[in-house]
């Protein structure tokens, strides 16, 4: 045998060893809690052949604790790049075969250096997360590891998209990284999220929390917000990741990708000229409305389970990409709470921020009231909806579909938001506020002086009827310019896509800052 071909066998030696990460041991016991490996997760995620790995021969450099007799290639994380449908992506797979996917000095550089070469390249990082948190045995090198990643993170927000993926367990300062990316999912039983864990939680509080209590994903698809979807399986996570990929621009620079469109573009739908109900208080699915209006009905809903009176998601009309904003009448029937405020808020401005636009589907009474909302303060939470359609410069296209009421019809993407185009139905409703308070407001004191309750009921009655004949339609706000249009519900899907061509070379900019003051 040569010289060459030893050289050559101990390579294909050294890259069959690093692709056991921690041996077969550890790989069945992954199994064996129904996780897959961190190479199977790329293999599943990435086109088949496509993945190019790096720094596969990295180790630590510790030799505390006896650390020194312990290294594996790769050193519990594998990196590189690879396509989804043909596009570049850059990934990272954390590892929990080798030291529980702990994150050491190394492992931290490997994850730095994948999303530098992202922004140079103008691609997606997604990173696939299954650690046990910081490399204790390294101290202070591990902290600073996580910092680097996270200050990388913060630099690539806005530029490039950043999706995560937890499929185990991520607790401490781990938890920052996703928590600064773009999208987060989360697997049932298999995945966790918390900055202290249980045992820290009832030594400091005294509270008794199960793991699943304090950070499952079902805590975090409904309590907390944090992640934005939920699955039952790795399989599928990683899936939807695909799907999710396929409705972003490679970067901030780049328009969406806009494929091929079957579904016809003047189709009309005749149940939508029937979806409001007579009742103005009676509810509707507006996910109908959705499905109804968007390419072949395939609508992907983003935080379904998480404040339910708002529903944010991507869809296309014409092959064309759109975030698409809507009031859900089935929860609270449909009010602007600090819940639905935060999600909608940060789902308009990452649209805006990956030049994605938005259509918006209103039907909203008004903000939510109560002492819980303003001293949780719903003020500056409604503010950042309010703030981030005003700041978006991408196309706005905003049908509103019933009701329309007070300082909630301004934040949801009104004219004066810069709204480009704004159509309401003949079924909309947009007024201060609704017939029954403003008679109360209006005509409070003429009621007062009505004795007999036949004849204040009667005059209640009446009033609230001029006010809806006044107010509880249309017409008054496109008097002014503030609607647009007025459209026949069955025709809203080919006036979409028509008002989104229009809009297609759109520009529009803001005036030159540092950076902006969102109220946070």
């Amino acid at each position: 045998m040569s010289l060459n071909t030893e050289k050559i066998r101990a390579l294909v030696d050294k890259r069959e060893e690093a692709r056991l990460g921690g041996g077969e041991k550890r790989i069945d016991a992954q199994h064996e809690k129904g996780k897959l490996t961190a190479r199977e997760r790329i293999n599943l995620l990435l086109d088949e052949g496509s993945f190019e790995e790096y720094d596969m021969f990295v180790t630590h450099r510790t030799f505390s604790f006896g650390l020194d007799k312990e290294k594996y290639y790769s050193d519990g994380v594998v990196t590189g790049r690879g396509t989804i449908d043909g596009r570049i992506v850059f990934v990272f797979s954390q590892d929990f075969t080798v030291f529980g996917g702990s994150l050491s000095e190394t492992f931290a550089l490997k994850i730095c250096k994948i999303i530098d070469q992202a922004m140079k390249i103008g691609a997606p990082v997604i990173g696939l997360n299954d650690s046990g948190g910081a490399r204790i045995q390294e101290g202070v090198r591990s902290l600073a590891g996580y910092a680097e990643i996270f200050q990388r993170n913060i630099l690539a927000s806005g530029v490039v998209p950043q999706i995560s993926a937890i499929f185990g367990p991520c607790a401490g300062g781990a938890v920052y990284s996703p928590a600064l990316t773009d999208f987060i999912t989360m697997t049932e039983r298999t995945s966790y999220m918390f900055v202290t864990g249980p045992k820290v939680v009832q030594t400091v509080t005294g509270e008794i929390i199960s793991t699943e209590d304090l950070g499952g994903a079902n805590v975090h698809a409904t309590k907390s917000g944090i992640t934005h979807f939920l699955t039952e399986t790795e399989e599928e996570g990683i899936l939807l990741i695909r799907k999710l990929i396929s409705y972003l621009p490679q970067n901030n620079l780049e328009d969406p990708p806009v494929i091929k469109n079957t579904d016809p573009i003047d189709r009309l739908e005749d149940s939508l000229n029937e979806i409001i109900p007579d009742n103005p208080n009676k509810p509707y699915n507006v996910k109908d409305v959705i499905r109804l209006t968007v390419d072949g009905g395939d609508f992907l809903e983003i935080q379904r389970n998480y404040a339910k009176n708002i529903v944010i998601g991507f869809a296309r009309y014409n092959g064309r990409p759109v975030g698409i904003v809507a009031n859900q009448p089935m929860f609270l029937a449909g009010v602007l709470d600090i819940d639905a405020s935060r999600k909608a808020a940060r789902f308009v401005r990452f649209c805006d921020a990956f030049n994605i636009s938005l259509v918006t589907f209103v039907d909203v009474p008004g903000f939510l009231p109560g002492s819980s909302q303003e001293y949780g303060g719903i003020i500056i939470h409604g503010a950042k909806l309010l703030y981030a359609y005003g700041e978006a410069t991408v196309p706005k296209v905003t049908i509103t579909l019933r009701k329309s009421y007070g300082g909630a019809h301004d934040v949801m993407s009104c004219k004066q938001l810069r709204g480009d185009m704004n159509y309401a139905w003949p079924t909309a409703e947009i007024a201060v506020m609704g017939a029954k308070g403003a008679i109360e407001v209006l005509e409070g004191r003429n009621i007062a002086k009505i004795e007999s309750d036949e004849e204040k009921s009667k005059y209640i009655q009446a009033k609230e009827s001029e006010y809806i004949e006044k107010f509880a339609n249309p017409y008054q706000a496109a008097k002014y310019g503030f609607i647009d249009d007025i459209i026949e519900p069955r025709n809203t899907r080919f006036r979409i896509i028509r008002a989104l061509e229009a809009l297609s070379t759109k520009k529009e900019m803001n005036p030159p800052k540092k950076h902006c003051n969102i109220p946070l």
